[in-house]
């Protein structure tokens, strides 16, 4: 794939993942107190879910900014982990509902490939 094609692919899903991200945040953030209890209810400080908005925000405006998509995206991937992990064993539904986190995050992943140092790119 020429440089430029991963370029622009890689932008289209930063954009996706940045707005997606930037929204979930948000939400997080303007409904507090019921992301409070949520996380509450799920065994966690309720002020992490603060901490999980502010994060998202920050990290969906990170894959905006070219010097910090790698950063960006591997903390919203670590978040990511995060989510499956508490769909998975605590969240009524399971991993059917953590769906979009498994998503995200392997789109995450893909724009880490994509934005890999080309130097890396070669050796491997």
């Amino acid at each position: 794939m020429s440089p430029s094609v991963r370029n622009i692919i890689a932008w289209i899903l930063q954009a996706l993942l940045a707005a997606s991200f930037i929204y979930a945040g948000s939400q997080k953030l303007m409904a507090f107190d019921g992301t409070m209890a949520m996380f509450g209810n799920l065994g966690l400080p309720g002020w992490f879910g603060g901490f999980i908005g502010v994060a998202e925000v920050l990290g969906g405006i990170g894959l905006l900014v070219p010097r910090t998509v790698r950063p960006a995206a591997l903390g919203l991937i670590v978040i990511m982990l995060g989510a499956i992990f508490m769909h998975a064993t605590k969240i009524p539904g399971g991993l059917a509902n953590g769906l979009p986190a498994i998503v995200s995050l392997v789109l995450l992943a893909v724009v880490l490939a994509l934005r890999s140092r080309p130097a890396a790119r070669a050796a491997a």
